[in-house]
Formats: C-alpha cells, structure tokens, sequence
C-alpha cells in the first residue's frame, strides 16, 4: 500500500520541478525517502517535533507560511483529525494540492472543504484540487 501511494504522488510530480512538503513527518520516512529519490522533486519534511535535522520545526496550526510559498503538493500520513482543517487551510493559503492519507476507516475533518476519496492500487486517500 505504501508503495502504491507514493506512486501516486510521484505521478502528480511528473512535470518539470516539483515541490513537496510532508507536514507531520513524525518518524515514518519511507514515502519521503522515495520521494527524494526523484531528481526533479525538492523535498520538504515538517513536524512539530521533529525527529531528525532533516525535519524542519513548524506548528501546522500557526505555519511558517514562507515555508510552503512554492510548494506544489502538500501531503500528511495520519494526521490527527484536529490538524486536519489546519491542512486544508494551508493548502488553499499556498494554492497547492493536498493528499492526505488518514487512519483507516477514519473520518475527515476537513471542515467546509470536502476532498474526494482516491484510490489508487491498493492505497486509498483524500486529494483537494
């Protein structure tokens, strides 16, 4: 499954230079390790507690907008339901599209903004825009 959804990622990033952010990295790197692969993508992790120094410190409900400006793709990987209007608020803020993959069987919290179920393979995901 997580092969799959970095696949569809790394489909979106197809064109050209891509920037991507991961915001509430935590401790799980695999699809940003993939991601970085790519030479054609620029890679931004962000956690409130980051875990490593390849992790930038930013609070998701009071971001560093600079941070995210040029950003093409936001995603984040079980993020607490709370966070999530947060989510979308940046995404909208920065015009940049957003994935997020929650817990399953959980319930978006997306506020006003209603994102469209995906599934891609054997991952299944929200996407705005």
């Amino acid at each position: 499954m997580w092969q799959d959804f970095a696949e569809y990622i790394l489909s979106q990033a197809e064109n050209g230079n891509v920037r991507i952010a991961e915001i509430g990295v935590g401790k799980f790197s695999m699809i940003a390790d993939m991601l970085s692969e790519r030479d054609n993508i620029t890679l931004i992790k962000t956690d409130i507690t980051p875990a490593d120094e390849s992790v930038i410190k930013d609070d998701i409900t009071s971001p560093d907008l600079d941070l995210y400006r040029d950003i093409d793709i936001i995603y984040s990987i079980r993020p607490p339901s709370e966070l999530q209007p947060y989510l979308v608020d940046l995404a909208l803020e920065v015009n940049s599209q957003l994935i997020i993959k929650p817990l399953t069987n959980e319930d978006l919290n997306t506020g006003r903004v209603k994102m469209i179920l995906k599934n891609y393979k054997k991952a299944s995901f929200y996407t705005l825009r």
